[in-house]
């Protein structure tokens, strides 16, 4: 059993839900997400997503969009993310996803790539712009390292491709709250209400629900009806709001238990 499939079970077994926390990679400097991450655990996350930066999010609102641009200023590259993430290892067991795009993966070398994420200690991947149609190109060399390929819903996947989706899902299922891209618009609780039970007619695979969920309160309705929040944009916004400053961990800390308190 990895580490996502553990984390979800233990979490259902004492009827809790899962906070999944998005920060990117990078912003403001890969040695800052690295003490970002310890925080985050401590402070409440149960599975953390780290956003590989890159130069068209075409999924990602200004928000996530503007990080990825100070990330890749920095220097930023995914051999630094991997590493970090394997420093990261050395003290921690927290689940960890890496989101991003199929581009810098493809540059980096699928097999390589698959190898050195397992080796860093990832546990699942989430890539945007892969579609289940084209995913074997990638899968074919993640699978058999024992990477978890998280599978994206959207407000439109219509029945039968939705069943597509889910039957290939391994980890969970990323059901996204609402059309557009991230950080833009909050979500409505009774369409999430309709949409989680749809996807739960196909799969038993746990149902993390994201994009729009900024507040403590609309993640305890959200986390009442799903597996799991996902919160993203909300915590980007503090890194970028408080920078190298000493108040960044204390702010984000904060935010966090707030927001794992709120999902009981």
């Amino acid at each position: 059993m990895g580490r996502i499939e553990k984390k979800f079970t233990e979490l259902s077994a004492g009827n809790k839900k899962a906070l999944v926390v998005y920060i990117t990679a990078g912003d403001p400097s890969i040695k800052v997400t690295g003490q970002l991450l310890p925080v985050l655990e401590k402070a409440g996350a149960d599975i953390i997503e780290v956003g590989v930066p890159f130069s068209d999010p075409t999924a990602d609102g200004p928000v996530i969009q503007a990080a990825s641009q100070r990330a890749l200023k920095a220097g930023t590259t995914l051999q630094d993310v991997l590493a970090m993430i394997a420093e990261v290892r050395l003290t921690s067991q927290i689940p960890i996803v890496l989101f991003g795009y199929f581009n810098p993966i493809f540059a980096y070398g699928m097999e390589r790539f698959a190898r050195d994420a397992a080796q860093a200690g990832v546990d699942g991947i989430l890539v945007v712009d892969l579609p289940p149609e084209e995913a074997d190109v990638l899968r074919s060399h993640t699978d058999p390292a024992g990477l978890d390929f998280i599978s994206l819903v959207a407000p439109t996947t219509g029945p039968e491709r939705l069943k597509k989706i889910v039957r290939g899902a391994t980890g969970f299922v990323y059901y996204i709250s609402i059309t557009g891209v991230t950080g833009t618009a909050a979500p409505e609780v009774q369409d999430i209400r309709r949409e989680v039970g749809k996807i739960r007619k196909y799969t038993d695979m746990p149902v993390a629900v994201g994009f729009g969920i900024s507040t403590a309160a609309l993640a305890g309705q959200i986390g009442s009806l799903a597996d799991g929040v996902v919160i993203g944009s909300s915590v980007v916004r503090l890194i970028e709001a408080h920078g190298h400053s000493q108040g960044l961990m204390p702010a984000i800390s904060d935010y966090i238990t707030e927001m794992k308190a709120a999902l009981g």
